[in-house]
């Protein structure tokens, strides 16, 4: 049984189903010229490769939901590109391959709650928390009189992925980092 959505219904993160494809919605605006109809105004994010397209849609008009099932799961390990969690609920383990789990996996680390997204019962990629913490296992150094205002440097977390930093921050520092642009958030106290 198919559900659809409203044009009324659209918000930011939706996730509607066109030509057969899922894709969510990023942004969208409602517009009522002064003549005509009222429409909306879409950017959508296909699901399955990330590319990003424009639609209009006409005030009222109807969308297919895309059929989107969000498991909640347990990073355990990576093996030869291959990425394997734990279904929090059955305890059944999931191996996705590197290119389903994208450019998320530079900020998976063991044990790191995240869910995976399934579409028509095939794993389409993963969504991790919107932030993580991680320790700084490599910083370079402060160089002196280089402190103008927000000035950054180059870090390594040990999970893997480099981001950049304020200069007060030094390996063994815990940080609080976006995963949903990679930037550094915070200093986590011990």
């Amino acid at each position: 049984m198919s559900s659809y959505y409203e044009t009324a219904d659209f918000r930011n993160g939706l996730k509607i189903e066109v030509d057969g494809i899922p894709y969510a919605i990023v942004y969208f605006q409602f517009v009522k010229p002064g003549k005509g109809t009222a429409f909306t105004r879409t950017k959508l994010k296909n699901m399955l490769n990330g590319t990003v397209i424009e639609r209009t849609y006409r005030s009222g008009e109807t969308v297919l939901a895309a059929d989107i099932e969000e498991t909640p799961v347990e990073f355990l390990y990576e093996v030869q590109g291959v990425y394997t969690f734990m279904n929090q609920e059955s305890f059944e383990q999931i191996e996705l391959p590197g290119d389903a789990v994208g450019d998320e996996k530079r900020f998976l680390q063991e044990n790191l709650q995240c869910s995976i997204l399934f579409w028509k019962g095939k794993a389409m990629n993963v969504s991790l928390p919107n932030f993580v913490e991680d320790v700084v296992e490599y910083a370079e150094p402060a160089v002196a009189g280089n402190t103008s205002t927000g000035a950054t440097k180059a870090a390594r977390l040990r999970c893997g992925a480099e981001i950049a930093v304020p200069l007060f921050i030094k390996e063994g520092d815990m940080l609080k980092i976006d995963t949903r642009d990679g930037s550094y958030v915070s200093r986590v106290n011990k």
